[in-house]
C-alpha cells in the first residue's frame, strides 16, 4: 500500500502520546478527525489495539519503537496496513513485520493528510 491508499481508507488507530498536544500523534489525530477519519488512540487513552472497538483499517506508529513492538505482537486484530512515522522504526520492528508477512509503509500520515485526505463521510472518534 502506497500512502495515497493508506489515506482512502476509513479506521485508524494512532499510537502514541495523542494526549499531548506538542507529540505528532496528537496532530496526527487531530488532523485525521478534521478530515472525517474514525480515529481510535492507543498509548494515553486506550491500552491496548485489541482494545479498539470494530474494524482496524490502518495502525499508524507514533511510539518509541520499543513500545511499538509490543503492542504489535499483542496485536490479535486484523488491520489492512501499519504505518511507521519518522523516530518509531526500528530493526525489530521491520523483521517482524517482514516475517509475519504484514504490510507496511514507512512515512508520515501528516504528508498523506496533506496531499491526499479529502473530507470524508465517517465520523471521527476522539
Amino acid at each position: 500500500m502506497d500512502l495515497r491508499e493508506i489515506m482512502q481508507q476509513r479506521r485508524f488507530v494512532v499510537v502514541g502520546d495523542t494526549l499531548n498536544e506538542e507529540k505528532y500523534a496528537h496532530k496526527i489525530k487531530w488532523g485525521l478527525i478534521a478530515k472525517g477519519y474514525t480515529v481510535h488512540c492507543v498509548g494515553k487513552e486506550l491500552a491496548s489495539i485489541n482494545d479498539v472497538p470494530g474494524d482496524i483499517d490502518v495502525i499508524d506508529l507514533c511510539i518509541h519503537p520499543a513500545k511499538g513492538i509490543g503492542l504489535l505482537r499483542a496485536c490479535e486484530k486484523p488491520f489492512k496496513c501499519v504505518v511507521i512515522q519518522p523516530g518509531a522504526e526500528s530493526e525489530e520492528i521491520l523483521r517482524y513485520l517482514g516475517e509475519n508477512r504484514l504490510p507496511y509503509l514507512e512515512g508520515c500520515l501528516l504528508v498523506g493528510l496533506s496531499l491526499y485526505a479529502g473530507d470524508g463521510e465517517a465520523k471521527g472518534q476522539a
